[in-house]
């Protein structure tokens, strides 16, 4: 499946914002987003404003291996190299 993806970190501001956001559809990503851009880049929620946000959108296939939420760097690493 593939994943539509928005990243702030693509498009310069004077905030230097880092946030990146995907969804399985447009739908639900273009609403993430226009929150985002609202909530955040003080952006008004107009129809031009979700138009422009959409043809930002890029495709990406998600990771084969899902993240281990929670966890650091250094405790991902120290449970990998435990024997079994």
């Amino acid at each position: 499946m593939t994943r539509k993806y928005i990243d702030c970190r693509e498009y310069p501001s004077e905030m230097h914002c880092s946030v990146a956001i995907s969804a399985d559809n447009e739908d639900e990503l273009l609403e993430a987003a226009v929150q985002h851009a609202v909530s955040v880049h003080q952006h008004q929620d107009t129809p031009e404003l979700r138009q422009q946000i959409r043809q930002l959108f890029k495709e990406e296939s998600p990771s084969m291996d899902m993240p281990m939420s929670g966890r650091t760097g250094a405790e991902s690493e120290a449970q990998r190299s435990r024997p079994t």
